[in-house]
């Protein structure tokens, strides 16, 4: 209560006071209504902190980094009656809320807006009043703007009043170990009995020669524009780059894929087919197989921020591969990096590689017991912004309470939210290949699906597929490639993390018509190698 009242005295206040500069250097653009209602609630100007009496002594626990995996450990131990604090270096909510999981779903919804528009259209049954057929084009800055609007509407959730309502002291700064059990923010020591690392990750971005001095983007710049590029190439097949490469093609961009490996590699092969036709269908190019050896500039982007540079890049990798591409957008996905620099981890003596992250035990511990890592800053761990919060419930468990949590006994979904959605839970069978696990598969094609049918998506390759270990129903891991695939694979999820076999599943009524009775289906197919037949 106090450091809110302190920040409603300062002056100036908000956001809608600070020169523009200021909002650019922390890659938030353009500073309009919706994102000085962010930056007030994320990055608020004058934000003070508790002062020297009420940071004295030691906190039960302080989360650096203000993203799920830091917002859960500290809210949750504070209104588990510990004391808390959350230290903010950048902006709370961290990746998804800013820059990743919410303002790319605010596109990829405008995205399918737009597509079923143009379908309703072919189709004949959405005319004109005159009953001519009307011509749709998508208004890219009311797409953004709509993005704006409601990432600032969710942006309160997270912010540093939120925090501090929930009983944890907030402090916006960088922080930094200045030994096993102190850290440093804005020149304050600040002592602990147990802290989570909860720093994140960032794009990574490979050593092509002229990149560095290249005007690209990556996840943090791209929802700043305010105009539609002509033409934007995609470095990566990744999920990042699957989800913007169809929206930004739906929008009305000539876009190109450049990938050096399989589209979406980690996913099953019909998966991954399914993408790829679905994205050429709404005008993507794929080009495989390529290497980028130069990006060179030849126009830096003017000071209008609705015009565009332009980027010629130079490819390489054999017969079929154009020499060179250009466009006005150069999107680099090519993965992610761990934000661990800076951070005096060798003063804390926790353990870590630049490249993977910090070193942690199954309990999500360190080197330094005392300290642990959740989300993308640790190693090993699968990047997502669910397991940075269910890691950081985890730690709090373990690190104020005792408990043996273990992170190998997560269950982890995971889904790219393209059209036709691809989510995924468990092994694959190439997963399953590589561990040595003999498995039964059993699978459903959704082309036949009722309600799939219906919506007009037979021909989008939906299908569901389920592992189980070899002769059982125990479930190992399983596919959906479908429109909503993302909330049909909590079943099979469930199913997993309880011990529920496939035969269960198999017998949960489903309500028709649904694309859910897929997974009925599938179990179905279980049901009939096993059932008992008449002589």
């Amino acid at each position: 209560e106090q450091s809110k009242l302190r920040m409603a005295s300062s002056s100036p206040a908000s956001w809608s006071d600070a020169p523009p500069e200021e909002a650019r250097a922390l890659d938030v653009w353009p500073l309009d209504e919706s994102n000085v209602k962010l930056l007030d609630a994320v990055r608020p100007r004058a934000w003070e902190g508790p002062t020297e009496a009420e940071a004295a002594g030691e906190y039960d626990i302080i989360a650096i980094g203000s993203g799920a995996g830091g917002l859960v450990t500290a809210k949750q131990a504070a209104r588990r009656g510990a004391r808390s604090a959350l230290i903010s270096g950048h902006l709370a909510g961290g990746d998804c809320l800013n820059v990743g999981c919410v303002p790319s779903k605010a596109l990829l919804h405008c995205a399918r807006a737009a597509r079923e528009a143009r379908a309703a259209l072919a189709e004949g049954f959405l005319v004109a009043a005159d009953n001519t057929a009307p011509k749709l084009e998508v208004d890219f800055d009311a797409v953004m703007a709509r993005m704006r609007r409601l990432r600032a509407h969710i942006a309160p959730a997270d912010s540093h009043e939120g925090s501090a309502a929930a009983g944890a002291h907030v402090y916006q700064g960088w922080a930094r170990f200045s030994g096993p059990d102190t850290v440093v923010v804005n020149e304050r020591t600040l002592r602990f009995k147990k802290c989570v690392i909860a720093t994140g990750g960032r794009a990574a971005v490979p050593p092509t020669p002229g990149l560095a001095a290249a005007p690209y983007l990556t996840n943090a710049t791209l929802y700043n524009l305010t105009a539609l590029p002509p033409r934007m190439v995609v470095l990566g097949a990744g999920v990042i780059g699957m989800e913007m490469a169809q929206a930004f093609a739906a929008f009305g961009s000539q876009v190109t894929v450049l990938a050096r490996s399989a589209v979406l590699s980690k996913e099953e092969p019909a998966a991954r087919e399914a993408v790829v036709k679905a994205l050429e269908a709404d005008g993507v190019a794929f080009v495989s197989g390529v290497d980028v050896k130069e990006v060179q500039t030849l126009r830096q982007q003017p000071d209008d921020p609705r015009a565009f540079p332009l980027l010629k890049l130079v490819l390489g990798g054999g017969g079929g591969v154009p020499a060179e591409l250009e466009c006005e957008a150069l999107l680099v996905a090519t993965g992610r990096t761990p934000n661990v620099d800076g951070l005096g981890l060798d003063a804390a003596g926790v353990a870590h590689c630049g490249k993977e992250g910090i070193a942690i035990d199954d309990l999500g511990a360190t080197s330094n017991p005392r300290v642990y890592a959740v989300g993308d800053c640790a190693a090993g761990v699968p990047r997502f912004t669910h397991m940075s919060g269910e890691m950081a419930k985890l730690a709090v468990q373990n690190a104020l309470f005792g408990d043996g949590w273990k992170v190998s006994s997560l269950v982890v979904p995971r889904c790219c939210y393209t059209e036709p959605e691809v989510a995924s839970v468990g092994l694959t069978r190439r997963d399953a290949e590589a561990a040595g696990v003999a498995v039964d598969t059993y699978s459903s094609s959704l082309e036949h699906n009722d309600r799939v049918i219906l919506e007009g998506q037979a021909a989008e390759g939906g299908i569901v597929e389920i592992h189980c270990s070899k002769d059982t129903d125990t479930i190992v891991g399983a596919t959906v490639v479908a429109a909503g695939a993302g909330n049909i694979i909590n079943e099979v999820t469930l199913a997993m993390q309880a011990g529920v076999g496939l035969g269960a599943v198999a017998r949960v009524i489903h309500p028709y018509p649904t694309v859910g009775e897929g997974v009925m289906q599938a179990g179905l197919g279980y049901i009939r190698r096993h059932w008992a037949k008449l002589n």
